[in-house]
């Protein structure tokens, strides 16, 4: 298990571009993703109890994101060889399965992950419109439990501010909680 969260070193760092191919058949690049609010990138897996315990409100954040001006993609960095279960055909199964309304990207050479430090699934970004890093941390209160109604929406409500205001208090962010991620040998 791995704990993520940004120290404050790392607020106001620029989001690196990318190019990556999704279970929709496209590709994607960060403009492509972005929002005119802000951006959020989901680092996830399929197999990972933490993202499947988390997946549906994942999906449904996603959508609430999208309707105040928030991009939403979910990046899977996760060596497919030693771990069949996130390879580029199951992450079309899983997409599909918990229909997700946002690209799901494969970084197959994981230099995506490396290059936004990403340790843990799920770890969670969310960059202001002008692609500077406000929020990691948590998507949530109920970590990979069932949410109650009354469940803090970490992640949303940062967003929010960042979409009204372009920041939001860094102190107080909680860090992600999830499996490692699955770096290839070598």
């Amino acid at each position: 298990m791995a704990l993520t969260s940004a120290d404050e070193r790392e607020f106001g760092w620029k989001a690196e571009d990318f190019s990556l191919p999704a279970t929709d058949g496209g590709v994607y690049s960060l403009s492509d993703i972005k929002g005119p609010r802000g951006t959020v990138l989901y680092f996830i897996c399929n197999h990972c109890p933490y993202v499947i315990g988390v997946i549906d409100r994942l999906v449904n954040e996603a959508v609430q994101l999208d309707g105040i001006g928030v991009g939403v993609a979910a990046i899977c960095s996760n060596d497919a060889i030693n771990y069949p279960a996130d390879s580029f055909p199951k992450m079309r199964e899983f997409a599909a399965a918990h229909n997700f309304a946002f690209p799901y990207l494969h970084d197959e050479s994981q230099d995506v992950a490396r290059a936004y430090r990403a340790v843990c699934t799920p770890d969670i970004f969310g960059f202001n419109a002008e692609g500077e890093l406000r929020y990691r941390g948590r998507l949530d209160g109920a970590g990979k439990a069932s949410a109650g109604h009354d469940t803090k929406r970490d992640l949303f409500m940062a967003m929010q501010d960042i979409a009204r205001t372009g920041t939001c208090p860094e102190e107080g962010q909680i860090p992600s909680m999830g499996c490692s991620i699955k770096w290839r040998m070598g």
